[in-house]
């Protein structure tokens, strides 16, 4: 390399017939000479040595010799997919000093019913009289860390370490490894994602339908956007998809300011619409037929969506009862529960939970009071949520308004009850049409777990203080979700109970309770461990940057 002459210098051919400029550079003798010095250049210890001259065994790395950082989620095969369960780093640190040091968050998101990876099943598991089998003191489920002894008698839970008695229906001799010969064929021992069919005691009350209420705003702001024609067609166009046929019951409410009730009584030739004018003494004209299953009323329910759009296209009122809307729709789903949609496109301005514009208080911004714009005004909204939550009721919010419409408020209603909330400025169906059409089809055929709780269990040393997300905290443990689907996720803070951890691997197991949408009572479970360490190095090796930034995006 060192004897081949210096390149030659001048213009590309392509550029051959281009004027000459005048150059500053330097001479061409001057560069040649540079060249030929650049490459007489050596970082070797003696003149034609091949010695580099420099140490590299001496230099600092991050791990000895050559070798690569394990990877933590490959030591611990049986954890569950990270889809489901991820940390913000796949180790534990081993003392308080260490947490301090490390700078970031130290926590989990947790996806509860991800979606499962390509060419995989969530496998289901039934004890059937054996029963659920769980640790009778901490609660935690049978899981593939778990160990068997006294020849397969008792088996070991490996969050608490107590010895529990193993059924007799579910007895298994052990091989010379002390591990059950069947743990292969029981995916509850050899899977960390399973599916548990929940026996009766695990239920408040029978499983109830899949129930779908829509709760739509036909003011002139409305009628003139276009939202009407959008709604109604993409509804339609989901029928068919909705969850749980053929149970699926379905029912709509129309408000300006007042209520427009719909009969969709099977036995009724077209709907039926009751108009109630009385905001402050909100009442059902038909409590029975406001709520239908959608195969006996199918027809009717296609009709109305079918003259929705023109049914209001003549409207100018400018009023919106929300709050009123709300307390309705309450009566109407109370018993059964279910997911309530609200269409909202103009500010609420009458009867109970109506809101001020207090969003052009444009001297607010950029100072110190600009944060209670943030917080929500009206606490009738966060009233309601508690009451949708008690009775099983997740509420979605779709904002289409073109002018200011209190976001901090309405959330309440999707935050506390497991909801969303769709938000969609100065909305307009040429522009924003396409948007809606595919939000609010992905938010009816999703799969979605009803009547749900949700807990995480920590081992020993461990334990999670805070949590982000959508959700009502029943106890310093337990989120009530009253609706759950694939698409929500939740972040936890994790820390440390010792000063010092005592021992060598921590597991979490995430335990999600729900009624499918085929009316079956279960219980899905995700177990993942994660190894403790001493080394802060070992921390930023196995740091999940997906999981920072979403925990971040949450905590911030």
């Amino acid at each position: 390399m060192q004897n081949m002459p210096p390149p030659t210098m001048g213009p590309p051919s392509s550029y051959s017939n281009q004027p000459a400029y005048p150059t500053t550079g330097p001479p061409m003798g001057t560069l040649q000479s540079l060249v030929e010095d650049f490459q007489s250049l050596s970082v070797s210890s003696a003149p034609g040595s091949l010695d580099p001259g420099v140490d590299v065994n001496g230099l600092p790395r991050p791990l000895y010799g050559d070798e690569e950082p394990a990877k933590v989620l490959e030591a611990f095969p049986l954890n569950c997919h990270p889809r489901y369960f991820r940390l913000t780093t796949h180790t534990i640190p081993a003392s308080q000093s260490l947490v301090s040091r490390w700078h970031l968050p130290l926590g989990a998101m947790v996806h509860p019913l991800a979606e499962a990876p390509d060419g995989e099943e969530v496998p289901v598991v039934n004890f059937g009289s054996a029963g659920v089998i769980r640790c009778r003191r901490c609660r935690t489920y049978i899981n593939p860390y778990a160990t068997f002894a006294d020849a397969g008698r008792k088996w070991r839970c490996n969050l608490c370490t107590l010895l529990n008695d193993v059924p007799g229906e579910y007895f298994c001799a052990l091989d010379a490894s002390g591990r059950r010969f069947d743990a292969d064929q029981r995916p509850e021992l050899s899977k960390g994602t399973v599916e548990f069919v929940a026996p009766t005691e695990y239920m408040v009350r029978p499983p109830m339908p899949p129930s779908y209420f829509f709760l739509i705003d036909v003011s002139v702001s409305a009628v003139r956007s276009g939202l009407l024609e959008v709604v109604a067609k993409t509804i339609k166009s989901c029928l068919d998809d909705l969850l749980g046929y053929p149970r699926t019951q379905i029912g709509f409410l129309t408000f300006d300011s007042t209520l427009h009730f719909h009969n969709f009584k099977s036995s009724l030739s077209q709907p039926q619409m009751m108009v109630v004018a009385d905001l402050d003494d909100v009442f059902l004209p038909l409590p029975d037929d406001l709520l239908v299953n959608l195969v006996d009323s199918r027809r009717i329910v296609e009709s109305f969506l079918d003259n929705l759009p023109n049914m209001f296209q003549d409207n100018v009122n400018v009023e919106s009862a929300l709050g009123p809307a709300l307390k309705a729709a309450f009566m109407v789903m109370g018993q059964i529960g279910g997911k309530l949609l609200v269409f909202q496109s103009t500010l609420p301005s009458l009867g109970i939970g109506r809101l001020r514009l207090r969003g052009d208080d444009v001297r607010a911004y950029g100072t110190d009071k600009e944060h209670i714009l943030r917080i929500p005004e009206d606490p009738f909204y966060k009233q309601m949520a508690a009451e949708f939550t008690k009775n099983q009721i997740a509420v979605d919010i779709f904002s289409l308004s073109d002018k200011y419409c209190d976001i901090a408020s309405l959330g309440s209603l999707a935050k506390y009850t497991g909801g969303q909330v769709y938000h969609y400025p100065s909305f307009q169906a040429t522009t924003h049409g396409e948007k809606l059409k595919h939000e609010l089809s992905r938010d009816l055929t999703r799969e979605t777990a009803w009547e749900s709780v949700m807990r995480i269990r920590c081992g020993k040393g461990v334990r999670f203080t805070t949590y982000h997300g959508h959700f009502m905290l029943r106890s310093t443990d337990l989120l009530a979700l009253p609706a759950v689907d694939s698409d929500k996720a939740f972040a936890m803070q994790l820390s440390l109970e010792e000063t010092l951890m005592t021992t060598q691997t921590v597991y979490f197991q995430v335990a999600l309770l729900y009624t499918s949408s085929s009316g079956e009572r279960r219980i899905r479970v995700h177990t993942a461990a994660a190894p403790v360490v001493t080394d802060l190095g070992e921390m930023y090796r196995q740091a999940d940057t997906g999981a920072i930034v979403s925990v971040l995006a949450r905590i911030g």
